[in-house]
């Protein structure tokens, strides 16, 4: 490969023109509709979920990362933001549960539409990337490893969402800044 940059840019391009924009505009709604947000992921994606709570949080959104220390009991009026890439994953099927029960909504984000989780999710914002669970043989799509593909579209949908919600709530770059922590 001449040039492992341009092969990796146009792959997150190609998933982008295939993502549903009026899913994300809803799932934007989801988000200031609620009382409060939860986010979960695992491993790499559950770091690029951090870094949106911490987004959302700049935005003025009440929000924390299922497993802090300090994160707050789902109850009928919160969202759960979940992420599992290859669909299924135990832990996420068992928090949504547990979310569900609670009255939360759910908002899943994965590669993977139709995996069983999405049966009790209230909206399935499909990321059409590689993951893990399709990185092997015929089905491999990226140069990127693994699920990589699958993560760098969560950033820069995170990213964009942000955007959205910037301007649905009135947030500005002074607003959000002024959120940010002074403990760095």
């Amino acid at each position: 490969m001449s040039d492992p940059f341009r092969a990796a840019l146009d792959e997150l391009s190609a998933v982008f023109d295939c993502i549903d924009r009026d899913s994300i505009e809803t799932a934007c709604r989801h988000i200031i509709a609620a009382r409060r947000i939860m986010l979960y992921g695992c491993g790499r994606e559950g770091l690029h979920m951090q870094g949106f709570a911490m987004r959302l949080n700049h935005l003025g959104f009440a929000v924390c990362m299922q497993g802090d220390m300090a994160a707050f009991p789902l109850e009928a009026g919160d969202l759960f933001i979940v992420t599992a890439g290859p669909g299924e994953l135990s832990t996420v099927s068992a928090l949504c549960g547990v979310a569900k029960r609670a009255g939360a909504s759910i908002l899943l984000l994965t590669a993977v539409g139709n995996a069983p989780v999405a049966a009790i999710a209230d909206q399935v914002l499909r990321i059409p990337a590689q993951t893990m669970a399709s990185d092997r043989g015929a089905v491999r799509t990226s140069v990127l490893p693994m699920g990589s593909l699958y993560e760098g579209a969560l950033f820069v949908l995170f990213e964009v969402m942000v955007l959205r919600l910037a301007k649905l709530t009135g947030a500005t770059a002074g607003t959000m800044r002024a959120r940010h922590t002074n403990m760095e």
